[in-house]
């Protein structure tokens, strides 16, 4: 008989007794402390800062664990609501912009901030263009504010920033010098270059040592054009006064750990490399151990698959695409997920999916009845981790926390 093994035996066991028979989320902490050491092990390693990816573990109290564990104080947010969150959670946090967001959105924040953080000194906003500096120039004269500018580097992955070659010197030149003459509203932070595409694209469009060498040229190169046209503002950045320290982020989980030759970046941003969802199943995060899982109930069993329909030919298109397998619908469904346990289950592509019921073919010695669990992994975490409400954290097999997730 096909069932779980001892690992998933033993979770089943735990959420049972619990009571826990709606869709769940869990999160084990010691595969969760794992990849966390191997992160600091490797950030310790190449003298290189980490930022945790804060959309990516979207839980004040996740993101406490791995804080602490990790002993970081810095954030990337992606999302304004989040923003006023982290701000309001994590008064000493130093929080860097993951993506430009539109100036309308960075005076809300403003708006509704309340509490200890001091955005002049731990905030950095990220920009990719002349037009939205000049947007948020006009926001900080309005509130008579200054606003802290990490630049977008485009360093291969070409989803906006700043790109190599003339066309980015030029970019460059324009966005240093509006904040040149504008001291009492912008202030230079430093760069951001993610390159995921290092690690993500197929080997035959380039090795990753390679792609980062040409990622890292590209971000030395605009480094060095800082240094040399606008030394004052490299100058202020380095001496951090009143201001965010200087920033040159790079990485992401799939690439984080390819980082440990170069010596042009002095932080690294992590996330979901710390859950390992399937879709960071890459050699570079070989070390790390799938750490988060999606648990729910069977519903029902029936010895075969039946399409609905009349006459012979659903009872046909049955019988060939099952072959032999029989069908479980478990609670809920359709989740950016793949099983995992019991081995064989999978779903139908004639059924279709479901929210509610969703379908699983399972080979028709699987030992799983009415009321016992499905496992899933995840494909990503940053989605995921919101639609399950309460994560369960586990250690040893057993629950031992419950740990809201963040909310609009």
């Amino acid at each position: 008989m096909t069932g779980h093994n001892a690992y998933f035996g033993q979770l089943q066991a735990a959420l049972q007794q619990e009571g826990e028979l709606l869709p769940r989320l869990i999160v084990d902490l010691d595969r969760l402390d794992h990849n966390i050491d191997q992160a600091v092990a490797f950030a310790t390693q190449t003298g290189k800062a980490l930022r945790l990816v804060e959309k990516s573990l979207p839980s004040f109290q996740l993101l406490d664990y791995v804080a602490r564990r990790a002993g970081t104080r810095r954030l990337m947010s992606f999302h304004q609501p989040f923003l006023n969150l982290d701000a309001q959670h994590w008064p000493d946090a130093d929080i860097l912009l993951g993506k430009p967001l539109p100036a309308a959105l960075a005076e809300r924040f403003y708006r509704l901030h309340q509490g200890e953080f001091d955005p002049q000194r731990q905030l950095q906003w990220l920009i990719d263009s002349p037009e939205r500096l000049l947007q948020y120039l006009a926001l900080a004269q309005r509130r008579e504010i200054r606003l802290n500018v990490n630049i977008e580097l485009d360093v291969g992955l070409h989803r906006g920033g700043i790109p190599e070659g003339e066309a980015g010197v030029l970019m460059l030149r324009e966005l240093l010098l509006v904040i040149q003459r504008h001291p009492q509203h912008l202030a230079f932070t430093g760069f951001m270059g993610y390159e995921p595409h290092v690690a993500m694209v197929p080997r035959l469009l380039g090795a990753p040592e390679h792609l980062l060498a040409q990622a890292m040229a590209t971000y030395q190169a605009l480094v060095e054009q800082v240094q040399c046209e606008a030394p004052v503002l490299w100058a202020q950045a380095l001496a951090a006064d009143g201001q965010p320290a200087l920033t040159l982020n790079t990485a992401g989980s799939p690439t984080y750990r390819l980082h440990d030759q170069e010596r042009i970046s002095n932080e690294l941003a992590l996330g979901s490399g710390l859950l390992k969802p399937t879709h960071f199943d890459l050699p570079s995060l070989a070390d790390h151990l799938p750490a988060l899982f999606i648990a729910t109930p069977v519903l029902k069993r029936a010895p075969s698959l039946t399409l609905p329909g009349l006459g012979r030919l659903p009872r046909l298109l049955s019988r060939l695409s099952a072959r032999g397998r029989e069908a479980m619908f478990v609670y809920g469904g359709n989740w950016l997920a793949d099983p995992v346990s019991p081995g064989g289950l999978a779903p139908s592509s004639l059924y279709g999916s479901s929210s509610n019921q969703q379908l699983l073919l399972a080979p028709a010695n699987t030992a799983l009845q009415p009321d016992e669990l499905v496992f899933l992994r995840p494909r990503q975490s940053e989605a995921v981790l919101l639609q399950f409400g309460d994560l369960l954290a586990v250690r040893g097999g057993q629950v031992v926390e419950r740990w809201p997730v963040f909310a609009d």
